[in-house]
């Protein structure tokens, strides 16, 4: 099953099933912006929509991506404020979706299915403004390292998704080749258990102005 089919058939239970990982980096994403306030947002996989209502508060307008067609009804179902616009793309693709520059672009859960980092790190920074911020949340190394990955039950048995491993150095130079710092990197770990292995690494790059 490639992503896009697996996702239209997962969002129809991603929000009822017990899934640490989406939590998790749901956590990490509200701290690490907390006290961010922007013009334009965009936000890279917005799934069933676990973060787009909060980031349409940090924003006066904020474009909501997502490949899956079935996950985007479930985010504009639950949809309230009239700042946020929908759109279905594929971001291993050329951002067509962009109408205009960004201050913030939020990438969550994405890239561990994409495999050309390259491609997202310039896209975005084609795509923000001079100083604008680039947020990702994503699946840490070490989790991947042991084996986790994406996967739902179906109903008829665990359907894993297709994942790429990203290492943090892959992040780090990646960035820097695209003209970004890296303002802030943090681990999250389940329950705050230092002692064991991280399940979110989240990053928060600033393109040169």
């Amino acid at each position: 099953m490639n992503i896009q089919a697996a996702y239209n058939t997962w969002a129809e239970t991603y929000d009822a099933v017990l899934n640490q990982t989406r939590d998790v980096e749901a956590t990490a994403i509200r701290e690490m912006l907390a006290n961010i306030a922007c013009p334009e947002a965009i936000e890279i996989g917005c799934g069933t929509g676990k973060n787009t209502e909060w980031l349409a508060t940090k924003a006066t307008h904020l474009t909501a991506v997502d490949f899956s067609a079935e996950m985007l009804a479930q985010a504009q179902a639950k949809a309230t404020s009239r700042n946020i616009s929908f759109q279905r793309a594929d971001i291993t693709q050329e951002w067509r979706f962009v109408n205009r520059p960004a201050d913030l672009i939020t990438c969550s859960l994405v890239l561990e299915h994409v495999s050309n980092l390259s491609f997202v790190f310039q896209q975005a920074s084609r795509t923000l403004q001079p100083a604008g911020l680039f947020y990702i949340g994503e699946l840490h190394p070490f989790k991947q390292y042991q084996g986790s990955k994406a996967r739902f039950d179906n109903g008829h048995g665990i359907v894993e998704l297709e994942c790429f491993t990203h290492h943090v150095s892959e992040y780090v130079a990646l960035a820097k080749s695209h003209d970004f710092e890296c303002l802030e990197l943090r681990e999250w770990f389940d329950d705050d258990n230092l002692a064991g292995v991280p399940r979110i690494i989240s990053f928060l790059f600033r393109k040169s102005s």
